[in-house]
């Protein structure tokens, strides 16, 4: 694929745009002015891998909030703004890294114009985030569409172009998937802003999974988008671990396991549907890319998954581990998972020197 050419900003200590990786974002739930809640869940947010991390800021307590929250983090933090444009001059005082804001419901052009100077001045991008729910009233004539979310995101980007501000960022979101994507589509012939992209409002981790791989996956295949946000009904870790789903499968990021298994049949003779479900679990706390197969039977395991880094294939009360389709030895069943962590352990430490990676 090809990736769209974006101008790079820069947001902390990661670069967006440009020839930089497609990061991965989330947003805490958690109450921002409770700050020992909203920092345990960005430490979890962190260890699952996300680069970005994105808080409301509803009102002055939580702005206040905001450099407690941030001392020695290492990732970026982002404020999400509405309505109150002194929410945005209290999160730009307290330190953040950027802001996500909607230009029009944040007051008149002296306000928006206030907060560009203060992000200028610190150097903090500004995300314009368009959102299918709240378009202007006068773009909604003929109801959410594709075009009038353009119209948004380009009124708005060229009030901040006006005021000689040019570190932006994009998103035009909707839970409608088509709209979404053709939204995306028709912006990227009009600007080289890089792109924030989501599927908003998608569901509950198995719903919304789904709606947004269909509508991320399908604009990253063509080259749209340079951070990603999955957002789910639940816990925001869910929503990182499968961003990085979403971006293995198109071979985009490679980080953690990828674990690839049959769909059995009528060969099996395992607990596959067990087995499958505890090595997903446990594949869960390794950050390091590899690829891990479980397959049904010895049938197919070995020959069917040899692109795998190691596996293993079910028998009759057994089973055997193989690494890039080289049977090493056979197991009882109730010691597959645990013999199989054992050899991704040696594989990530290196110990026999042919991992492969």
């Amino acid at each position: 694929m090809q990736r769209r050419k974006t101008r790079p900003v820069r947001l902390g200590g990661i670069i967006v745009g440009g020839d930089a990786p497609v990061s991965v974002q989330s947003m805490t739930n958690t109450d921002t002015r409770d700050v020992a809640a909203t920092r345990g869940q960005i430490e979890r947010l962190i260890r699952a891998g996300c680069e970005i991390v994105r808080v409301a800021v509803p009102d002055r307590q939580a702005a206040l909030a905001l450099p407690d929250i941030m001392q020695n983090m290492n990732v970026p933090l982002v404020a999400d703004i509405h309505f109150d444009y002194r929410l945005a001059l209290a999160a730009i005082d307290a330190g953040v890294d950027g802001l996500r804001i909607n230009p029009g419901n944040i007051g008149g052009r002296d306000k928006v114009a206030a907060v560009v100077r203060a992000a200028r001045q610190r150097s903090i991008p500004i995300r314009i985030g368009v959102n299918a729910g709240s378009l202007e009233k006068d773009l909604l004539r003929e109801g959410v569409t594709p075009e009038a979310m353009v119209q948004s995101a380009l009124r708005h980007v060229s009030m901040l172009e006006e005021l000689g501000f040019y570190d932006i960022k994009i998103s035009l979101k909707a839970s409608d998937v088509p709209v979404m994507l053709k939204a995306y589509r028709m912006l990227a012939d009009k600007v080289d802003y890089p792109f924030h992209i989501g599927v908003t409002e998608a569901g509950t981790v198995f719903t919304g999974s789904i709606k947004s791989a269909v509508g991320i996956g399908a604009l990253l295949w063509e080259g749209i988008g340079d951070t990603v946000r999955v957002s789910l009904t639940g816990d925001p870790v869910q929503e990182v671990r499968v961003a990085f789903e979403i971006l293995k499968a198109l071979g985009i990021r490679r980080r953690g396991a990828e674990m690839i298994s049959c769909p059995t049949c009528g060969r099996t003779r395992i607990d596959l549907f067990k087995i499958a479900g505890e090595v997903e679990q446990r594949l869960a706390a390794i950050d390091q890319p590899i690829k891990v197969a479980v397959m049904g039977c010895a049938v197919n395991g070995p020959g069917e998954a040899r692109h795998a880094d190691v596996g293993i294939a079910g028998g009759v009360g057994e089973g055997i581990i193989f690494r890039k389709g080289r049977v090493i030895r056979k197991v009882p069943e109730n010691l597959l998972v645990e013999e199989l962590m054992k050899e991704i352990d040696i594989i990530i430490q290196g110990r026999n020197g042919d991992e492969g990676f």
